[in-house]
């Protein structure tokens, strides 16, 4: 059977494919692959060999329909059913996804179309029937209210408040800022060091409540030891600390010495 093929662009084998089927007026579902894989060929002989990103999808559904023409050719094979298996099934099942996609297409272009002839005015409508709104009737409104019902509104209310309510920050407490004078106490704990020659470091301790107070006291031990002003003595693992004061150091030359030091 000739037949006289109009050369059109295609978008693609699966285009040209359903033009073939149309043209000749056979079904979908049982395509005579001979006569189709004839005319596709004579098509891909047509076109413009320019073109490879075409040429190469329209030759890799010529070397499909080859291999569906030549298993046809062969015994049919079978399942596991013992039933025949049609070479060329997959080719009717890509056909006919492409065939719903490609109509479905064509059905969104026409309301594309259709859609763009038409026009909308835009609301023209009196200011005071735009501000208006219908009246409250508080009576109907509160008609099925009750004290249960509020009181449930009510417990729902607080739930989400302590929702959102964090868990861990709301136990922090207010920290204040500790005004504690860096000189002041540095030099006080010197004095009181060298004068009593001997004390604990939990009797330096207990003179003042607050932790900027215990830190300033042990870096001032520190500093007096550094500059050997002071002997530091403990007897045991976690016993008490003696701080000793060396001989010859008086009090104000103790302070004056962390004063030049930087310590203000």
């Amino acid at each position: 059977m000739e037949l006289s093929l109009k050369l059109q662009h295609f978008e693609g084998p699966m285009d040209l494919l359903l033009h073939l089927i149309e043209k000749n007026k056979v079904s979908i579902y049982d395509i005579p692959i001979a006569m189709i894989t004839d005319q596709y060929m004579e098509y891909l002989e047509s076109m413009d060999r320019n073109v490879l990103d075409d040429m190469s999808e329209f030759l890799v559904m010529a070397a499909t329909l080859l291999d569906i023409k030549a298993k046809m050719l062969l015994p049919a094979e079978k399942d596991e059913d013992g039933e025949e298996i049609d070479p060329r099934d997959e080719l009717v099942a890509r056909l006919l996804e492409y065939k719903m996609y490609k109509y479905m297409s064509l059905q969104l272009k026409d309301r594309e179309d259709e859609a763009g002839k038409k026009l909308f005015r835009q609301q023209q409508l009196p200011e005071e029937v735009i501000r208006f709104r219908p009246p409250v009737d508080t009576e109907q409104l509160l008609e099925d209210v009750t004290i249960l019902k509020l009181g449930a509104v009510f417990a729902e209310v607080i739930r989400r408040q302590e929702e959102r309510v964090d868990p861990v920050r709301s136990q922090f407490g207010r920290i204040e800022k500790e005004q504690v004078d860096t000189k002041k106490v540095m030099t006080s704990v010197t004095r009181r060091i060298m004068r009593k020659n001997r004390c604990t470091f939990r009797s330096l301790l207990e003179h003042r409540e607050g932790k900027m107070y215990a830190v300033i006291t042990f870096l001032t031990v520190l500093e007096l030891v550094r500059q050997g002003k002071v002997l530091v003595q403990q007897d045991g693992l976690f016993g008490e600390i003696y701080i000793n004061a060396a001989k010859g150091v008086s009090a104000d030359s103790a302070a004056e010495v962390l004063e030049v030091d930087g310590y203000e």
